[in-house]
């Protein structure tokens, strides 16, 4: 048998990363809002959404309910603390993006393992949890997207690799719970290399490959093309 979460991380240090986590996914959601100008509700939504959502969609698809967003309150609250700060601190915090963006990728790290546990602890296969540890740590940035009404960034080829850090990360700790050798260490590896790959992507801009022979030149920036109607005479 497997160790569980509370195996992998004591619960206090289970619980201080899962709260710093959320702390940066909702600074990135919030950001983006201000970005849109919306207003001080729209930013608190958006900056929940973007950090809780990932784990939410992994809880209701195990059956884990409530969700632990919604029995600890800490959860709940620490959006709404990154959610102040960046309404009243938005020009200070754009300048610290760099900053953000590290703290953002290990966020990823963490949530795609222990996504990933949770999952199989509920019973799901090894491609199944895979699967769900990617959606814990990238569900929150598509939701913030979709609200945003923008194409979510990890379906966008100009943007760095999002989704495969986490995938990857996932990847390892499927395969540790496949032959035998999930514990804390490689848990913590799995976490550091999904790590380092998003921050090489975000380094190196590092993209995923477009469709093989593609011959259009059309750019997302580029206008759709219209037609012009003949003048009535």
């Amino acid at each position: 048998m497997f160790p569980d979460i509370t195996d992998l991380f004591s619960p206090s240090v289970q619980h201080g990363l899962d709260l710093a986590g959320i702390f940066v996914f909702a600074i990135s959601g919030a950001l983006l809002a201000v970005r849109k100008n919306f207003d001080v509700f729209g930013i608190a939504v958006v900056a929940e959404v973007t950090a809780l959502g990932g784990g939410l969609f992994r809880d209701l698809m195990i059956g884990a309910v409530p969700p632990a967003a919604f029995t600890d309150l800490g959860y709940f609250v620490t959006p709404l603390f990154a959610a102040g700060m960046v309404f009243f601190l938005h020009p200070e915090v754009e300048r610290i993006n760099g900053a953000v963006n590290v703290f953002d990728a290990a966020g990823l790290g963490l949530f795609c393992v222990t996504g990933t546990v949770k999952a199989y602890e509920y019973g799901l296969g090894l491609t199944a949890s895979a699967a769900l540890g990617m959606a814990t740590a990238v569900g929150g940035g598509v939701l913030r997207d979709i609200l945003a009404n923008e194409v979510p960034s990890l379906l966008r080829w100009d943007r760095d690799l999002y989704a495969v850090p986490a995938m990857v990360g996932a990847a390892i700790v499927v395969l540790c719970i496949r032959y035998d050798a999930l514990n804390s260490v490689s848990s913590g590896i799995a976490v550091v290399i999904a790590f380092a790959l998003r921050l090489l992507a975000i380094k190196y801009h590092w993209r995923a490959p477009r469709a093989w022979n593609r011959r259009s030149a059309a750019t997302e920036a580029d206008p759709p093309p219209t037609k012009k109607l003949p003048l009535s005479s």
